[in-house]
């Protein structure tokens, strides 16, 4: 069957910002399980992925409020625990949609962990933030007792910020390879995966790190041979020229038109659609034949080449 990779953003699962409770979040998943079956359905054997930056960001902010009570919980750790409650409510929602629809087929989550390279130039430039906004007090405290890298974020106080290496390894890839080959729905590399990095006796640890959702999302399509890879995010079709007067939906655009609207900057916002652009380059770059990007109500429609934009070779 042709293999299909859907990495769904972890803020899809946020309807809103009056709507972030973990039952509103099972209700999205719900909705987004709705179309990937019909998917299932058609044919494709399926893996997925997911982000988690909002879910992470409410355990950090559970941790320090209850921090004078229990110990805080560490990055790699939620990147863990988010995998587990993120694939529980996804698993759960597909299995209730293939038995609706009379579909024979299993779902499986894979707690993932994702190799990077500790020299990656990323540990010099930590950019990423985390976790909740500080006084600039409490930064230093933070900074000059427990290691960490901290910024002033734009007058609104100060964060934690940690590093974003590049995926170079998916740990577990042998295992979803069988269950993708068994004909099991497989949900991995939850937000990226859990960052590790290897000492020199190949033992892995857990580090503070956030890989991109998107890249590993396409290192593990092209290691798992997709044909496709479908990135779900908050916009039915990519933009040219994003948020200015001259702003042009597209339906498709070829490998080359990317990486030269990459190269121009100014067409793909960075913090959303850009780094989404950057792995469709990597897929298709390493064999990978099209790519999709839609949102979750319009899957099925972006597959059957009514909506989203199509990016290929």
């Amino acid at each position: 069957m042709p293999r299909l990779v859907i990495a769904i953003g972890g803020n899809s699962l946020i309807p809103d910002k009056d709507r972030t409770s973990v039952q509103d979040q099972y209700a999205a998943a719900a909705e987004t399980d709705h179309h990937i079956a019909a998917l299932v359905e058609a044919g494709w054997d399926v893996a997925i992925s997911h982000g988690n930056g909002p879910q992470v960001g409410f355990i950090l902010r559970r941790s320090e409020l209850a921090s004078n009570e229990l110990h805080e919980v560490p990055l790699d750790y939620c990147g863990a625990d988010t995998q587990g409650a993120i694939g529980y409510m996804l698993q759960q929602n597909l299995v209730n949609e293939f038995r609706q629809r009379g579909i024979d087929g299993d779902v499986a989550t894979v707690v993932t962990q994702v190799e990077v390279d500790p020299a990656d130039p990323a540990f010099a430039n930590p950019s990423k933030p985390i976790g909740s906004f500080m006084s600039e007090v409490d930064a230093i405290r933070r900074r000059d007792d427990e290691g960490w890298d901290v910024l002033e974020d734009a007058g609104r106080g100060w964060r934690r910020v940690v590093a974003s290496p590049a995926p170079m390894r998916i740990v577990e890839l042998d295992v979803i390879k069988r269950l993708l080959d068994a004909g099991v729905v497989t949900i991995a590399v939850g937000g990226g995966g859990i960052p590790v990095v290897a000492d020199e006796s190949g033992n892995l640890r857990g580090i503070a790190a956030v890989i991109d959702k998107d890249l590993a999302s396409a290192l593990l399509a092209s290691q798992v041979g997709a044909d496709l890879l479908l990135i779900s995010t908050a916009v039915e079709r990519v933009a040219l020229n994003w948020g200015k007067p001259d702003q042009q939906w597209v339906d498709e655009l070829t490998l080359d038109e990317v990486k030269q609207y990459l190269d121009e900057g100014g067409h793909f916002a960075e913090g959303s659609m850009a780094p989404k652009m950057r792995a469709v380059v990597q897929f298709l770059e390493s064999g990978g034949k099209e790519a999709l990007i839609t949102d979750p109500q319009n899957l099925e429609r972006a597959m059957a080449g009514e909506t989203g934009t199509r990016i290929v070779r």
